[in-house]
């Protein structure tokens, strides 16, 4: 057999195949989540996603400075709020959990960390929707963007690098820039959750934020039957202002990642949402997979598809075990 081509040649030992490798996963990729619950010294394990905590500021500051030690500098923030009405009136409170977890992680950190906050209303809502509820009971998008307008002002006022709308409202990332500009804030960015889809995989989120909805979100969400539609979504958020762009959930979507990576000059993000991180816990306490290989497997899915930054819980593990 006289063969020319032998691609084998270039997989023959470890070295040959690192100098080929196309893709790498680095910790400056990658963005890790934190769920700010009230009091002091809480740091509590979350049971549907272990090894996620939920934390109260002061143990946040610790928790970040211990990921800041690993190469984890950029950091994406989601509040547990004790207070919640029909109006997401805490979503504007200055004093609220997240505003001052801002303040106090670039007390303490200045400007080696990345802070990033989710701007979204399910969380501050009795009902779990991600907007404003109209009279009829359903989403209201108008007022919703108004209110996550204000949201994303108390969160660049507080000192927040890039403010990060998760709602899916239309016109929202328009709204938000032109607020932010208003008040002097031309310097925060938008990370736009821009192809959010509504999807199964949210389950242990919801449970970390106590945060699940009055019926579902579907009519806000994107259909996952959809990618065209995807592809809209995002060209309008990058016309309305949006810095970065975002996919989510990320394994079940890379299709669209690779489309709209295609498609879009800005940064891609996608999201390795909570119940693809709990799925492979689970699988791995199990024994039915090897949890080190598969994580670099689904990381490096996801940056080969195309996207610039990750959004992840195992973050954190993977560099201190060395998976990566």
């Amino acid at each position: 057999m006289n063969l020319t081509h032998r691609p084998r040649r270039l997989r023959r030992t470890p070295l040959l195949r690192e100098m080929m490798a196309e893709t790498e996963t680095h910790p400056r990729r990658l963005v890790t989540p934190h769920f700010v619950v009230p009091g002091e010294g809480v740091d509590e394990e979350i049971a549907s996603m272990p090894g996620v905590r939920h934390v109260s500021v002061d143990r946040l500051v610790e928790e970040v400075r211990s990921d800041v030690s690993l190469g984890l500098k950029s950091h994406l923030l989601f509040g547990v709020p004790e207070s919640r009405d029909e109006a997401a009136s805490a979503a504007v409170d200055p004093d609220d959990l997240v505003p001052r977890a801002v303040r106090a992680l670039k007390d303490a950190f200045a400007e080696e960390t990345v802070v990033i906050t989710d701007v979204c209303l399910c969380a501050y809502t009795t009902h779990g929707h991600c907007g404003l509820l109209a009279e009829d009971g359903t989403v209201d998008n108008d007022s919703s963007v108004e209110r996550l307008a204000g949201m994303a002002r108390v969160h660049a006022d507080a000192g927040a690098d890039l403010v990060s709308p998760s709602d899916m409202m239309d016109g929202r990332v328009g709204r938000i820039r032109e607020v932010l500009d208003h008040a002097g804030h031309t310097d925060t960015g938008i990370l736009a959750y821009s192809a959010k889809f509504a999807s199964a995989y949210y389950g242990p989120f919801r449970d970390a934020c106590d945060s699940a909805p009055a019926g579902d979100r579907k009519t806000y969400q994107m259909d996952c039957r959809n990618a065209r539609e995807a592809l809209t979504e995002t060209m309008l958020d990058i016309e309305e202002g949006a810095d970065i762009v975002m996919v989510k959930p990320a394994l079940a979507y890379l299709d669209v990642v690779a489309a709209v990576r295609a498609e879009s000059l800005k940064p891609v993000a996608v999201y390795n949402v909570s119940g693809e991180y709990s799925m492979v816990k689970a699988a791995a306490a199990a024994g039915l997979v090897e949890e080190a290989a598969l994580v670099r497997e689904n990381l490096l899915a996801m940056r080969r598809a195309g996207a610039d930054l990750i959004v992840t819980y195992h973050g954190r593990e993977a560099i201190r075990e060395g998976w990566l």
